[in-house]
């Protein structure tokens, strides 16, 4: 495979997903895969690693990507986001009929795909490899690839027989993406996959717009602080995700917001499917503001405007704490992550931990045991913890965006806490980043934006996808500051490619003119 120019790849940035620039790392990665090299990723939540064996795949006429998924809800989301891009993608799992699945295999062997989407489950299957070795693939994009190394803070042990790839199918071409692996599981990975002189892309752990508090906070204090955190939320517009540690805390956080006049949404893993995923859909559609889960929430979840992630017990891991609290501030605005905790947790964690009766899991559990306490106890800088913890050297004096470092929430008002330390922000003015099409802010005209929204849910529920699939509320957002004259105008709006255009031009520009 021959890797096209810059250019190419910039074009099909513009034409699919309406975008100008790549992210960091981004143009390098999907040459990469261009050029038929095995590749490792490791890019922090938000930093668009979907995108990276998307575009690449959309380019390979004649070849099928085969990305490996480890969630049914998230194949779907995926597919249902690429089919509304105009980019031929399937899903392969359970929820298919048998003549559904036929069909799947049908174009993914006449090469009327570019994606199919498979669970490591599926690959185990003996009648997965025979159908596999007939397909023209262009290469395998594993997601979640930590899960392959025992190491990694969700092993999985179906990933395990991803290591059969590079002997089924020698000729194809292996990406693992992760948003969260230490050295040695990254390590573990090239190892497992058997990675042939791997292109390695690792981009920062830092995100200095996400701003860490960890403190011991008793029950009692920390409904207090959530109940005020998702008030604060609510008045900037923005959103508010908490973890809580079992179905039964899920259950009482929900009800007593609810007691002090705050809605909240549940999300574990006993509720019913349609349930969970009408609760996912209402909090992305802004109908409420809070969502409360299990570690159950939020893989694949893209939503720009979450302003708060708070964890309500201590996490099994330093790698599980920051992908979780990553999903907050994707627009780059900042972003509080407190994860406030209890004595009980530390004895909780023990207490499951003895209960692991293989020696190496248990040591490797202890270890990561070690160094979540090391990271909510010790008096060193958040951001620096993090970053060192997955092999980033540390180069700042201090972060000012962590507790240690003088941080205090607004939101924390009277708990014992550092004096707060407020820096001064830099970077490119309000009126700049609204006309790249950043999300953080609010629309000009709330009324146009409400309209824009109601038609997008109106929209969505038509063609039985999430609302976030038909556009993103960046997309909405830069719609009601360019205020396109014509269908020329709107292909210029950030979030805008063709395909787009050509689904819902008229009707935006319409509705756009109704609302002047």
């Amino acid at each position: 495979m021959t890797p096209p120019p810059e250019s190419e790849a910039r074009a099909a940035l513009r034409r699919y997903w309406g975008y100008d620039a790549f992210r960091p790392l981004q143009a390098d990665i999907i040459a990469s895969l261009m050029a038929g090299r095995d590749a490792c990723v490791v890019m922090p939540t938000g930093g668009g690693k979907s995108l990276c064996y998307q575009l690449p795949a959309a380019l390979h006429t004649g070849r099928v990507a085969i990305v490996v998924s480890p969630l049914i809800a998230l194949m779907q989301d995926q597919v249902a986001q690429l089919d509304q891009m105009g980019i031929p993608a399937a899903r392969l799992n359970s929820t298919l009929s048998p003549a559904e699945q036929r069909q799947v295999l049908r174009r993914a062997e006449q090469s009327e795909l570019r994606l199919l989407y498979l669970s490591p489950e599926r690959l185990a299957r003996a009648d997965t490899w025979d159908w596999l070795g007939r397909l023209p693939i262009s290469f395998f994009a594993i997601d979640e690839a930590h899960c392959i190394s025992e190491w990694g803070h969700e092993f999985r042990p179906e990933y395990r027989q991803l290591s059969a790839l590079r002997q089924r199918l020698p000729g194809a071409p292996i990406a693992a993406f992760t948003a969260s692996a230490t050295r040695r599981v990254r390590h573990d990975i090239l190892e497992q996959l058997q990675l042939r002189q791997p292109a390695k892309f690792i981009a920062s752990f830092h995100r200095p717009n996400l701003r860490y508090v960890a403190q011991e906070t008793p029950a009692p204090r920390q409904l207090e602080l959530l109940a005020r955190a998702a008030r604060a939320g609510a008045a900037e517009a923005g959103n508010l995700i908490v973890y809580a540690p079992t179905i039964a805390r899920v259950e009482q956080t929900v009800a007593q917001l609810a007691a002090r006049g705050i809605p909240a949404l549940a999300y574990h893993g006993k509720m019913e499917a349609d349930d969970r995923r009408r609760n996912q859909e209402r909090w992305m559609l802004d109908e409420v503001k809070v969502l409360v889960g299990t570690l159950a929430f939020g893989l694949g979840i893209n939503k720009a405007n979450v302003r708060a992630v708070i964890h309500l017990a201590l996490p099994k891991s330093v790698e599980q704490y920051y992908q979780e609290a990553g999903r907050a501030g994707r627009d780059g605005e900042p972003a509080d992550c407190a994860l406030l905790w209890q004595k009980r947790d530390v004895g909780l964690l023990a207490h499951f931990i003895q209960q692991i009766e293989d020696p190496a899991e248990s040591d490797r559990a202890w270890q990561r045991y070690r160094e979540i306490r090391a990271f909510v106890e010790a008096a060193a800088c958040r951001h620096r913890q993090v970053c060192e913890h997955f092999g980033e050297r540390w180069k700042l004096e201090r972060c000012d965006a962590c507790d240690v470092c003088g941080y205090e929430p607004a939101w924390f008002a009277g708990l014992a806490l550092p004096a707060p330390v407020t820096a001064p922000r830099s970077g490119p003015s309000r009126r700049a980043r609204a006309a790249a099409g950043s999300p953080d802010l609010a629309p000009p005209d709330a009324a146009r934006f409400e309209r824009l929204k109601a038609w997008r849910l109106q929209t969505a529920r038509q063609a039985g996808v999430p609302a976030y699939v038909v556009l993103h509320d960046a997309s909405l957002q830069a719609l009601c500051l360019a205020l396109p004259r014509d269908l020329a105008e709107l292909r210029e709006v950030s979030g805008f490619g063709d395909r787009k255009v050509a689904l819902y031009g008229e009707a935006l520009l319409a509705l756009l003119r109704d609302v002047s």
